[in-house]
């Protein structure tokens, strides 16, 4: 997908529209404490209680086991704002195999 390096946007900081240039920045990985992966660790029998409980040590129980990975990543675009030079990110991220700015 192209998509231009420059865009004009609503900033947050100068509460007006402004041309905002767009970074690409990697997705980092998920942590092992947070509410999706406990979600998956209860449909295991895990994560009772209060604490880390070993990070679920044991592994999956083999009846229920978890669709293939997906063949695309979300974007995760900041906006630098050109006026005030502050950074924000964007609400909502599309799938897409592959960005090139332009």
């Amino acid at each position: 997908m192209k998509l231009p390096k420059a865009v004009n946007r609503y900033c947050p900081y100068c509460k007006k529209h402004t041309k905002h240039n767009i970074l690409h920045s990697k997705k980092r990985a998920a942590r092992s404490l947070s509410r999706g992966s406990k979600v998956r660790a209860r449909k295991r029998g895990k994560a009772r209680g209060k604490g880390n409980k070993g990070r679920y040590s044991k592994p999956a129980i083999s009846k229920w086991k978890m669709t293939g990975k997906k063949a695309t990543k979300k974007t995760d675009f900041r906006y630098e704002c050109t006026a005030c030079k502050k950074m924000h990110v964007q609400k909502k991220g599309f799938r897409a195999k592959k960005i090139e700015f332009q």
